[in-house]
């Protein structure tokens, strides 16, 4: 299994200023998701940023940099231009690995790179997980997807879906979920064909994509195909906020 990993990185967040360099256990937070991403199969892992003080430390602990323009609008034309600078042929697999995700398992990242490779179909690969939490499935951060099945993205969205009519009362959040209910949430994980990356970026936004804030929309909307596979393991969530960052920094005090 052949593939490239590439850690978007930008220094600039509206919650936590510098994220990517925020120390954890005493190492920045870019260099435990550069760890993970060494620990899979990837035969290469690049780090993309457009900020001199992310390209310094991270080549200080041994990361390979692409420096990349800072007008993108998001972290799949980062990629597309990482795609370019490298001169990547079109079938080649590239993992997209959240640069806020330090305790990212290695077999997620193998895991959705082995799913694109065995879809050729598919454009994208992606990963989800079962909700177990009414206020999850609720919940606008929480993005959800519904699949067809052979593991074919139908959509993705903030809002709950699907909507059991029999058991959701509108306005209301219950306190539970059916049994059986097949809720999933989408893991942003994603793997990509370099070739689909450079037709990505001549698409204007889709409609879908501009409410919902889900750049996986613009590529539903252009007819492109989405694997999503269940998670092989838990998901770790990332780190998006200071109590994010201290729930973090508990876990690993205790595994230390």
């Amino acid at each position: 299994m052949s593939f490239v990993a590439v850690i978007p990185a930008r220094y600039a967040s509206s919650r936590l200023p510098g994220k990517p360099l925020l120390d954890l256990a005493g190492k920045p937070m870019l260099q435990w998701v550069w760890e993970r991403a060494c620990q899979s199969d990837a035969q290469r892992v690049v780090i993309a940023t457009d900020d001199s003080r992310i390209a310094r430390v991270a080549s200080d602990f041994g990361a390979e940099v692409c420096m990349t323009s800072d007008q993108h609008l998001s972290g799949t034309d980062r990629l597309q231009e990482v795609v370019t600078q490298l001169a990547l042929g079109d079938e080649t697999c590239l993992v997209n690995v959240q640069g806020d995700e330090p305790l990212i398992p290695a077999a997620l990242i193998n895991q959705v790179a082995r799913n694109l490779l065995q879809f050729p179909e598919a454009s994208i690969a992606t990963l989800s997980e079962p909700l177990a939490h009414a206020a999850d499935l609720f919940n606008p951060n929480q993005v959800k997807v519904v699949s067809d099945r052979r593991g074919r993205a139908l959509y993705f969205s903030r809002s709950p879906i699907p909507w059991a009519r029999d058991f959701f009362e509108p306005g209301c959040v219950p306190s539970q979920l059916p049994d059986g209910f097949p809720c999933q949430r989408h893991i942003g994980l994603y793997a990509y064909r370099a070739g689909f990356l450079h037709r990505y970026v001549t698409w204007p936004a889709a409609d879908l994509e501009r409410f919902e804030h889900l750049e996986q929309l613009r590529a539903l909307w252009q007819g492109e195909m989405i694997h999503v596979e269940p998670a092989c393991e838990r998901h770790p969530a990332g780190i998006d906020t200071q109590a994010d960052y201290e729930r973090v920094l508990s876990l690993l005090s205790q595994q230390r």
